[in-house]
């Protein structure tokens, strides 16, 4: 008979889930674990989404886990790639037959009695002491999909990219994507060399850099050496190049603006209108900057198989989009890449001790666990960088702080603030639209440390790798209704 109690549960089986599980198979070899995924597939976020084009946007050097090295020549990866990579590690590190499919997790009440979790999913509940998110950010059920007027007239397809049909022929047809996040800004060039035109519509620009999608330097590397030691070298490469990328539109915002402009001018056509199409109101990164890999779609621009247009839906009609200038968009399919729907712990309810509890109520701490909530940690990457960066670092401190209550004998940890931390921002630190709609899915960052959430992967990789994890943590044993201790120094 299979067990149903563990030590440690993870939740979600695409890259942090897979990461997570090497982590603590490798450093915490006396826990026991499982992997509970409530699809039917290894993958995640690279096994749900299937629309064309489908890509990484950030380098597979800093994308991939820490201790695999990235061997294909292509930097910037397609799904299929991705995917394929996951399944790898799974399979050369034993992690597979761990993963118990179909297991939608639903729920989790904890009880501070015996110090468990009980964690409801499609096929029964299961019992753990730590549970460990690795469900994302987004709601894998639903997009977010705005409503228009006459919606019911229009007379092709409606597809939102999250659920792309399987086998669409959209060979000769004209296509209107809505949006200009990257989910379009890589549905369009992907579809156009076979649509008849793809249209991008767009209420307002995104800012957009193009970068090759091979990594010469990288490829140069990994002839010459070991492939590990070429892997860490490009990642540290990559890793200072984008932290100083991001410095810069933190504290010259002027100058970078005007960098991406003059870059984007060189590649599209000389009369090209940049100040409607691709000067946003905003400076890079107060939303997510669009990477667009060999400068696809500018080319396609530039063919003329693809153009942009920024303008306000007014309605749609039989035959396409009009708009509010009057123009009308014909289209034979329209695709509305027009965000996700941000969800916290994968859509599950939380019950601490008998209470609902929300993760907007509380605060982050160190960017993983929540005030308040004992036993819990999340694997939430970076926004402006790979995920994975913050992903493996978190892995780490979660198999440090199991491996300090092991050894202390305590079974109960929980991030409790002084009276001075008081909440500042959003965890998730944007302006875009789908960060501000999904507020109520997102932790608090604190005005200091442990409960401030930064960007900044050099700092976060000593916090998490070197710091302490007692600071402002109350440690306690089951069956006991005060804290053991509260232990404030480091390790």
């Amino acid at each position: 008979m299979r067990s149903t109690d563990f030590d440690v549960l993870i939740v979600g089986a695409g890259l942090s889930g897979i990461g997570a599980a090497v982590h603590l198979q490798q450093n915490c070899p006396n826990e026991t674990w499982a992997i509970l995924e409530g699809r039917d597939a290894i993958g995640g976020t690279w096994d749900l989404f299937r629309y064309p084009g489908i890509r990484s946007d950030s380098d597979m050097y800093t994308l991939g886990y820490r201790f695999k090295p990235w061997k294909s020549a292509k930097a910037i990866a397609d799904g299929p790639s991705i995917r394929a990579y996951i399944r790898e590690t799974a399979e050369e590190h034993g992690i597979t037959p761990h993963i118990r499919f179909g297991h939608k997790v639903t729920a989790a009440a904890w009880d501070s009695a015996t110090a468990r979790w009980t964690v409801t999913t499609a096929k029964g509940p299961l019992t753990c002491r730590f549970l460990y998110m690795c469900s994302g950010y987004y709601n894998y059920g639903q997009g977010h999909r705005p409503t228009w007027e006459g919606e019911a007239d229009f007379t092709g397809q409606i597809i939102h990219p999250q659920f792309w049909p399987e086998n669409l022929d959209y060979s000769g047809k004209r296509v209107v994507v809505i949006g200009s996040g990257a989910t379009a800004v890589t549905l369009v060039p992907a579809m156009a060399s076979t649509a008849a035109h793809v249209t991008m519509l767009q209420r307002t620009p995104t800012w957009m850099v193009s970068r090759p999608g091979s990594d010469v330097i990288a490829n140069v590397l990994k002839a010459i050496l070991p492939a590990q030691m070429a892997y860490n070298m490009v990642r540290w490469k990559n890793v200072t190049m984008g932290q100083w990328f991001y410095k810069q539109t933190r504290t010259n915002p002027s100058k970078v603006r005007e960098a991406l402009l003059k870059r984007l001018a060189k590649l599209l056509p000389a009369d090209y209108d940049l100040e409607t199409h691709f000067t946003p109101g905003y400076n890079p990164w107060d939303q997510r900057l669009c990477l667009v890999p060999d400068a696809d779609l500018f080319k396609a621009i530039s063919a003329g198989q693809a153009s942009i247009v920024t303008d306000q839906i007014e309605r749609f009609e039989s035959n396409g989009i009009r708009l509010r200038s009057g123009q009308l968009l014909e289209a034979d399919i329209i695709v509305t890449a027009t965000g996700l729907k941000l969800e916290a712990l994968g859509g599950m309810s939380l019950i601490v001790d008998g209470q609902p509890r929300r993760i907007a109520d509380s605060l982050a701490y160190k960017g993983m666990m929540f005030s308040g909530i004992p036993n819990l940690a999340q694997s939430f990457g970076y926004i402006n960088a790979s995920w994975t960066l913050r992903s493996d670092l978190i892995a780490d401190y979660v198999c440090r702080l199991l491996n300090h209550m092991r050894r202390e004998g305590v079974d109960i940890a929980t991030p409790t603030p002084a009276p001075d931390v008081v909440p500042e921002r959003l965890a998730m630190d944007l302006q875009s639209g789908y960060v501000q709609r999904g507020a109520d899915a997102l932790p608090r960052s604190g005005n200091r440390a442990p409960w401030l959430v930064t960007a900044n992967y050099t700092y976060d990789r000593k916090e998490l790798l070197d710091g302490p994890v007692t600071d402002e943590m109350v440690f306690a044993k089951a069956r006991s209704a005060a804290p053991a201790r509260v232990l404030e120094a480091a390790e």
